[in-house]
């Protein structure tokens, strides 16, 4: 099964820009990656640090952050063993596009509405990365990036797949397939200015 069906994604990465834009600056991507990864430990302990009541959450998020921490250092490990430098984090304007999607309020019916969107969000990061990861695995030239990509996309097709579960388990009263329909759909306009810059989601 491809990640476009499996994720229902709108719109596939071109294999072009693995050979046009990233081989051409493999640090950049590296740099990039690993900031994706440190971000994806923050948005867990920001779920925490939201929902403490929430003991199966906590305990799941709890676990991503060690994992997303292990995958940054093995990236920085990466980084280190070619002799480059981990550079400064870089903005993710895809990332702060989604965000602009999130449903916000008060009141208990708003929080466990804020709550599901915010792991749908999560959920969308990832497919998309697992996404890219694919696309890297299948088309880069340098085999340690290519076998190490294959690898993290498994990893983020679980993390797509815990997400999307716990938006279900905590989304009494939601109708979650309906929102994640609509996280698609919008997903799929931002992707189209997408797919130009060494960056995972660029």
């Amino acid at each position: 099964m491809s990640e476009k069906t499996m994720f229902k994604l709108q719109l596939p990465t071109d294999p072009f820009w693995v050979k046009n834009v990233v081989e051409s600056n493999i640090e950049e991507l590296l740099t990039d990656h690993a900031f994706c990864e440190q971000k994806a430990a923050s948005n867990a302990i920001t779920l925490i640090v939201q929902n403490p009541e929430l003991s199966d959450l906590v305990q799941e998020m709890a676990l991503l952050v060690q994992e997303e921490m292990d995958h940054f250092k093995r990236v920085h490990d990466i980084i280190l063993q070619r002799g480059y430098t981990l550079g400064r984090e870089r903005k993710d304007d895809y990332v702060n596009e989604l965000i602009k999607f999130l449903k916000k309020g008060g009141g208990q019916a708003r929080k466990t509405e804020s709550l599901v969107d915010r792991l749908l969000f999560a959920a969308m990061i990832e497919a998309r990365s697992c996404e890219r990861f694919k696309v890297l695995s299948e088309n880069v030239a340098d085999q340690e990036l290519s076998e190490f990509y294959h690898e993290l996309m498994i990893s983020e097709a679980n993390h797509y797949t815990l997400f999307i579960g716990l938006a279900r388990k905590y989304g009494e009263g939601i109708d979650v397939d309906q929102r994640w329909k609509e996280w698609l759909d919008y997903e799929g306009q931002v992707i189209q200015n997408y797919g130009k810059k060494e960056t995972i989601h660029g």
